[in-house]
């Protein structure tokens, strides 16, 4: 069954974005650049919540930015034709490989470990992300910790969810001091 996978960059106290919605802290370098192309070569479809999908409505086009690097044009070669799922209740329309969804992230989860497909499903953005914890979706969470205090914002992680056991899977240290931590939800059965 298709694992879902909740990753994002995340302060060292745990916001994904600052209090005045700014996130310039996360510019990843070369390193962590090549380690998010990495890890989105192992995604098959991607769901996200309106404010990250508007975020990276620039990747649509970005391959035409005569000032991109390779490793740039890689990220969008990939991202471009990768599946989409936006939940949105104000979108009316969405581009690219995206196609919108309404509500029902259970549902659409379910439909997705259904159908034949390989590579994960992956939840950007705290809302979504913080809905699919709740419902005990989420299979693992992969925080790339950038070595900054924000002092508030959105969080990593929902302020009111229960308890969840989880087990260390894989770590990483970045030349820049980011760090890289992966852990699998601890289920009834493993404990």
């Amino acid at each position: 069954m298709r694992s879902v996978t909740y990753s994002m960059n995340v302060s060292l106290d745990g916001y994904i974005v600052g209090p005045d919605g700014d996130f310039n802290w996360t510019a990843p370098d070369e390193e962590v650049f090549r380690f998010w192309i990495d890890e989105i070569r192992e995604v098959g479809v991607h769901l996200m919540g309106r404010r990250l999908y508007e975020t990276m409505l620039y990747w649509e086009t970005a391959d035409q930015d005569p000032s991109l690097g390779d490793p740039e044009l890689e990220w969008a070669s990939l991202w471009n034709p990768l599946p989409k799922v936006v939940f949105s209740t104000t979108l009316s329309a969405v581009e690219g490989h995206a196609r919108l969804v309404s509500g029902g992230l259970a549902e659409e989860i379910a439909r997705l470990r259904a159908e034949p497909g390989e590579g994960d499903i992956a939840i950007g953005g705290a809302t979504l992300a913080a809905e699919a914890a709740a419902l005990g979706l989420i299979d693992e969470y992969r925080a790339v910790v950038y070595p900054v205090l924000i002092g508030g914002g959105i969080p990593f992680f929902a302020r009111n969810e229960r308890r969840v056991d989880l087990e260390l899977v894989e770590t990483r240290t970045f030349s820049s001091k980011v760090i890289y931590l992966r852990y699998r939800v601890a289920r009834q059965a493993d404990l």
